[in-house]
């Protein structure tokens, strides 16, 4: 076991090269090749259409990708628009402090490297708005460069695959996927391999219902051997700290706060929670809304509650699925639906 009881040691894992060619096989035959985004796969491209996907599903995001590269076909031209205007193209795709980052990144861009996309990862992750995860998928998408990624559905994939326990938003279960993204990932096509393992997250290993039988990594997942593979991730840990008001408010009592989280119980099957979150706190900032979840923290996205601003209420209506990428608040919170 690894420390901590977080699973097997890198050493029990089986061969990884022996790993990315099942993944890149199944890829192959049933991977998506022919998204918008992947038909001129250039840094910016893929830079926008990741920011697009951090909170919202392909299908959606598709229709938006186009409209926003007809009027901002080159990372200049969103460099050089007014902030109105790259909104406006944003609008009705929500989660707008996305928006404001990306237009903030292509004018640093645009300041500081002439334009031209920076090729290193400590350069793309200096960027607004850019975690180690997305800045690994950018690099590998668009230039073929290997760096592990770790969005929400890669997560999940790991996670059943060698059936660790623990919450994944806690540091040390982090660190350990991160170590098994790092020992997984193929020096051979690395982006092709990235976009396979989040297909597989998005089209087999599902939150609910994964369909393990059409997995190329069946065989050895010890999730699905133990036969709890929709019991992994585990959920966040509920630590009650005795119930306290929430100022200004009468929609419940608190009984926990993450960051700028609180958690308002309903009743046994579901609770609610309300995000407050400041201006600058990642891509969901200024956001305030009510989301309802189930018990093992997987929201219904856009069902919001009475009396609160649809606007607004937008960026808190997520699934808040194991706080699946951090970056999305800095650091501290993230979200990412099945793409």
């Amino acid at each position: 076991m690894g420390e901590g009881g977080l699973g097997p040691d890198p050493g029990d894992l089986p061969d990884p090269g022996d790993f990315a060619r099942r993944v890149l096989a199944w890829f192959d035959q049933h991977g998506r090749k022919d998204l918008p985004w992947q038909r001129d796969p250039s840094p910016y491209r893929v830079w926008v259409s990741e920011t697009m996907l951090q909170q919202t599903q392909v299908a959606t995001v598709i229709p938006y990708f186009e409209r926003f590269m007809a009027r901002f076909p080159r990372l200049t031209d969103l460099a050089l628009a007014e902030a109105d205007e790259v909104l406006l193209h944003w609008s009705g795709l929500g989660y707008y402090a996305r928006a404001r980052n990306l237009h903030r990144a292509a004018r640093l861009i645009l300041d500081r490297h002439g334009g031209d996309f920076p090729p290193t990862l400590d350069e793309v992750q200096a960027l607004p708005g850019i975690g180690r995860s997305t800045a690994g998928a950018i690099l590998s998408l668009a230039r073929g460069q290997r760096h592990p990624i770790l969005d929400g559905n890669v997560r999940r994939v790991l996670t059943r695959y060698r059936a660790i326990p623990g919450w994944p938003g806690q540091a040390a279960v982090l660190a350990r996927l991160w170590g098994l993204a790092e020992a997984l990932t193929p020096v051979e096509r690395p982006g092709d391999y990235n976009q396979a393992m989040m297909d597989l997250g998005a089209t087999r290993c599902t939150r609910a219902n994964p369909r393990c039988e059409a997995c190329p990594l069946m065989a050895d997942c010890l999730a699905h051997g133990e036969g709890k593979a929709a019991a992994y991730p585990h959920p966040q840990p509920r630590r009650l700290e005795g119930p306290e008001r929430l100022p200004g408010r009468g929609h419940g009592e608190v009984h926990h706060t993450i960051g700028a989280l609180g958690v308002l119980e309903v009743h046994e099957l579901h609770r609610l929670e309300i995000a407050h979150l400041g201006p600058d706190a990642g891509v969901l900032g200024g956001n305030v809304g009510v989301v309802e979840h189930d018990v093992v923290g997987q929201a219904a996205p856009q069902r919001q509650r009475p009396g609160v601003d649809v606007d607004h209420a937008a960026g808190a209506a997520v699934a808040f699925e194991a706080l699946d990428q951090r970056e999305a608040f800095g650091g501290a919170i993230h979200a990412n639906p099945s793409r």
